[in-house]
């Protein structure tokens, strides 16, 4: 029976090997062939390269930038977005990276391709997305901004991603797919409506690449390295009125104070990772000093026909629940309607106010952390 099994699964793969004229055996002997032979180039020499691959080699590949060529201030926003995802570096070592990688991989860095289209990159084993992946011109897409903003943002919005009269542009296929207009152009030459009833004639070859430029540089502004995943500005409530709310409303003086627990919190966080935790206290992040830490939630089980037992939460369900208590002995229920189980949630009131808060409240109680300094 096993034997059937098997051959029903490796039946298709074999047929498909059989019609393309390679065998089973030498079709993966040629895939791993193939796979040795696209393994990415290592970092070029050059000052900074050891500091380089110790500080990006700590979450990735360092070699994950092999092709990436931009500009020295694309390479400083890359660190920088590094930096807010936890990379650890002195100021020096960062600078000494960006400048590693502004030499190594700058704008259109690569060999020269065939016209019309970007240059080719080296193959990345088990990469993401195309290797001729379009490189932005910065300068392209300002002037394809100006042309976008008046032929079509009426319909697909004022950052390509959609509106109720036009599709989400980000998304669309057609984009993906393009390269310096190579795709994009055609589709317009299909008498696709502009603004002000003109179509795609009344564009030139340059304007329909500067479009392209603009809507790949939208493309990578909704990617982890575009702009939108930059930390923005949180302090921008009222101190004042969220003291108010702390000591009102919100009722947070009820278990915290600011000469107690939260004494110098402004100083253990930064102001995007201090709203964080004040809004979701269970999530783990970064402040000033390192990583947070969080309370455990506690539970008392009592069964039908046994003495409760305390300890600390493991997993909570519909079904099975279980706990360690504070000897290190692990204890597991299958809930039933005569288990009792009580939960001490140390977040629960934070959880309560998520449906109370308005945006004012949240940002001035922000404010008024920031001052516990």
């Amino acid at each position: 029976m096993i034997t059937e099994i098997i051959v029903l699964l490796f039946a298709p793969l074999q047929r498909f090997c059989e019609t393309n004229w390679v065998r089973l055996g030498a079709g993966l002997a040629f895939s791993v062939a193939i796979l040795g032979a696209q393994a990415p180039a290592g970092l070029p020499e050059g000052p900074g390269r050891a500091t380089t691959q110790r500080i990006c080699g700590a979450c990735h590949s360092p070699t994950i930038v092999v092709g990436h060529n931009q500009t020295a201030e694309q390479w400083k926003d890359t660190v920088t977005n590094m930096v807010v995802r936890g990379a650890k570096g002195t100021p020096a070592e960062l600078t000494e990276v960006t400048n590693y990688l502004t030499k190594s991989f700058p704008p259109n860095g690569a060999a020269p391709a065939a016209p019309g289209r970007a240059a080719p990159r080296p193959p990345r084993r088990f990469g993401a997305g195309p290797d001729d992946q379009q490189v932005v011109d910065a300068a392209a897409a300002e002037r394809g901004k100006s042309l976008y903003s008046t032929d079509c943002a009426t319909c697909h919005g004022p950052q390509a991603r959609g509106t109720n009269n036009g599709p989400d542009l980000v998304r669309s296929v057609v984009v993906l797919h393009d390269r310096y207009g190579d795709t994009l152009g055609p589709f317009l030459k299909t008498n696709h409506p502009l603004s002000n009833d003109r179509h795609l004639p009344a564009l030139s070859e340059n304007q329909v690449k500067d479009l392209s430029h603009f809507l790949h540089q939208q493309m990578g502004n909704t990617l982890r390295t575009g702009p939108y995943t930059k930390v923005l500005n949180v302090l921008t409530g009222d101190a004042h009125a969220g003291a108010a709310y702390f000591n009102g409303p919100g009722g947070c003086n009820k278990c915290h104070s600011p000469t107690g627990d939260l004494a110098g919190i402004a100083s253990k966080y930064d102001p995007a990772t201090l709203q964080q935790r004040f809004l979701f206290p269970r999530a783990v992040g970064f402040g000033r000093r390192g990583i947070a830490t969080t309370k455990p939630t506690n539970l008392t089980v009592t069964p039908a026909n046994g003495a409760p037992v305390s300890g600390t939460l493991v997993h909570l369900d519909d079904f099975m629940v279980s706990v360690r208590d504070a000897s290190g002995n692990y204890y597991s229920w299958k809930r039933t309607p005569d288990l009792k189980v009580e939960k001490q949630d140390p977040y629960a009131a934070h959880d309560e106010l998520l449906d109370k808060y308005t945006d004012r409240d949240i940002h001035n109680v922000v404010a008024y952390l920031e001052t516990l300094k």
